[in-house]
């Protein structure tokens, strides 16, 4: 459940010759003297975490146990994190293709579980990363190293093919609206190979991938949607009835039940 919560969560925006790669950043430092519970949704993005110190409790499908810095997956289904007492640390999200280019990340790797951020960048890059995170003055000074971090990790990216950069921006600028065998046929693959090219590079196949982009599109219309049949229209179901099991395979519960969580309410969130 959620108790007296005290937090505070800067924001920083990335350095622009990092677009496309990394989505932003936001520091948070919080405090509770009873468990807070959170519901993770998926999304576009790959959440790096970078903890100063404090562990979090993380449950997902493919995952359980205590991490503290770690790399999440583009995931098709949500997890619940919890803590007691204090947290601190950084949040960077990336694009699934900027995991790829600049974790060197790809197929499982992106989409199953939760990886130590010392196993991807190792433990050195890891630590010293957290050690000048830990001891600058301010969070604009840490949104400018961490700028300065994955800057040097661009100079050996990892290529991504041309034309799943171009089907991701398409079907991600869509909504995943997209007919994928539209999208194969305007990068001039068959389906399958731009299945498998895509997935390699962006851990969920398309149809995967669109999936995900829909119902993020969902959530962030979930608050001015006048009903659940104008959202289910909007964010491109076939209906209430769609909208409403899509809701529940990918955030473990049901529209109406999300927007009273997103209002405060107590977190019941189980995972499968």
């Amino acid at each position: 459940m959620t108790g007296p919560l005290h937090g505070v969560y800067p924001a920083g925006a990335a350095h622009a010759a990092l677009a496309g790669d990394v989505v932003g950043y936001c520091g948070y430092v919080e405090h509770s003297p009873v468990p807070v519970r959170r519901r993770e949704l998926p999304g576009p993005r790959v959440p790096v975490i970078i903890s100063f110190g404090d562990s979090l409790s993380v449950r997902s499908p493919g995952l359980s146990g205590e991490l503290t810095s770690f790399v999440a997956g583009f995931h098709d289904t949500f997890a619940v994190t919890e803590f007691v007492g204090g947290q601190c640390g950084l949040q960077v999200d990336l694009t699934p293709l900027g995991a790829h280019r600049l974790l060197g990340l790809a197929g499982a790797d992106l989409r199953d579980g939760s990886i130590r951020l010392s196993d991807v960048v190792g433990r050195q890059a890891a630590d010293e990363l957290v050690e000048r995170l830990v001891e600058a003055p301010d969070w604009a000074t840490r949104f400018t190293l961490a700028d300065v971090f994955w800057s040097h990790r661009s100079e050996a990216a990892r290529p991504v093919d041309a034309e799943v950069g171009w089907a991701w921006e398409r079907l991600r600028r869509s909504g995943g609206r997209l007919r994928i065998g539209t999208l194969a046929a305007e990068v001039g693959w068959s389906r399958r190979h731009l299945a498998s090219r895509f997935r390699e590079q962006v851990g969920q196949g398309p149809k995967e991938a669109a999936r995900v982009l829909r119902f993020a599109r969902a959530v962030r219309l979930l608050d001015r949607a006048p009903s659940l049949s104008d959202l289910a229209a909007e964010a491109g179901y076939a209906d209430h009835s769609h909208l409403v099991r899509e809701f529940r395979a990918l955030a473990g519960c049901t529209p109406s039940q999300l927007a009273a969580e997103r209002t405060g309410a107590q977190v019941a969130a189980e995972v499968p």
